[in-house]
C-alpha cells in the first residue's frame, strides 16, 4: 500500500512541476533543468520518507517519472 501512496504523491509533485514549468516558460533552460532536479529530489525524498528504502524509492520514482513523461508526451501529441 505504501507504493501506491508514494506513486500518487509523486504524481501530485509532477503535476506541480508541470504547473511551474508552464508558468516559467520564458525562463532560460538552465533554470528549468534546475527546477526539474529540485522536483526530482523532492519526489525521491518523499518516497524515501514513506518507504524507508532507497532501492524501492529509486524504482518507484523512475516508474512514476516514466509514466509522467509518457502521459505528457501523449497529451502533447494529441493536443496538436
Amino acid at each position: 500500500m505504501k507504493i501506491y501512496v508514494v506513486i500518487l504523491l509523486q504524481f501530485i509533485l509532477w503535476s506541480g512541476y508541470t504547473l511551474t514549468a508552464w508558468l516559467s516558460k520564458h525562463d532560460q533552460p538552465i533554470y528549468n533543468i534546475a527546477m526539474f532536479l529540485i522536483f526530482l529530489n523532492l519526489a525521491f525524498q518523499l518516497g524515501n520518507y514513506i518507504t524507508k528504502s532507497s532501492r524501492h524509492t529509486f524504482f518507484i520514482t523512475a516508474f512514476s517519472l516514466t509514466l509522467y513523461v509518457s502521459f505528457h508526451l501523449t497529451m502533447s501529441f494529441f493536443g496538436q
